[in-house]
């Protein structure tokens, strides 16, 4: 069963801008972006998009990583500094070392306060203890995380707000569910079921019943018993024949 409406505890608050300073990066190349990391402990990056060139540049690699533990990082505009001037873009990509906490590469696009920008921005789930499925004894599952916007920038949300307080046991939220701030389109076509995808539900947790282990007889121990058996119903039948 799904659940045909929700409500939010109010406007979530604007994405933030966050500041982070970098320099002009001259040389290009794999091997010189690997020692830039290595040596100097930055982080190659490039900014593209709208009507300026496409510009190399280079962040401090700590000050990245300490930006990355915010999650707004990922959804917020982001003003970077560069020799006085300032660039607003959003992350549109970033490498990771797959094997150390170390940034590779990231990718920033400009943008313009008169363009849509196509973000991903995460959800919150709020009271999900009040739940009257919860009180029932049912789990919540987030299907989704996080979700596919089009917005103007000055309407990006820092998240979106999902209100559990009213869902119940057996019932799901989705997408169509959702009531979005001001400005605010989902990017994914809900008026097709199909697209109409769960973002949260709450069910009865599966209770798995072990069945108790079967003693094993081997053969040795089968035939053992089927000659104490059979000698047993010879001693019963001598016994009925003396009887009579």
């Amino acid at each position: 069963m799904r659940l045909f409406a929700t409500t939010l505890t109010g406007e979530p608050p604007m994405a933030e801008t966050i500041e982070l300073s970098a320099q002009i990066r001259d040389t290009r190349g794999t091997s010189l972006s690997r020692r830039m990391r290595r040596e100097n402990g930055h982080v190659p990056a490039i900014i593209y998009g709208g009507e300026a060139p496409p510009l190399t540049i280079s962040l401090l690699h700590n000050k990245v990583i300490k930006a990355l533990e915010d999650e707004s990082f990922y959804s917020s505009i982001l003003s970077i500094e560069i020799a006085d001037k300032q660039e607003a873009v959003i992350l549109k990509a970033i490498q990771r070392h797959p094997a150390q906490a170390k940034i590779l590469h990231m990718d920033f696009l400009r943008v313009s306060g008169k363009e849509a920008l196509t973000m991903r921005v995460p959800l919150h789930f709020i009271d999900e203890d009040a739940a009257p499925g919860v009180k029932q004894g049912g789990v919540v599952t987030h299907n989704m995380t996080d979700i596919e916007i089009k917005c103007l920038p000055r309407h990006l949300p820092k998240y979106i707000e999902v209100d559990l307080s009213e869902v119940e046991l057996d019932q799901s939220l989705h997408l169509s569910d959702i009531k979005l701030p001001k400005g605010v389109v989902l990017t994914a076509d809900i008026s097709d079921r199909d697209h109409d995808l769960p973002i949260a539900s709450i069910h009865t947790p599966r209770v798995i019943v072990e069945e108790e282990p079967v003693e094993a007889v081997t053969e040795s121990e089968g035939e053992d018993k089927a000659e104490g058996e059979d000698k047993a119903e010879g001693e019963a039948a001598k016994e009925g024949k003396k009887s009579e």
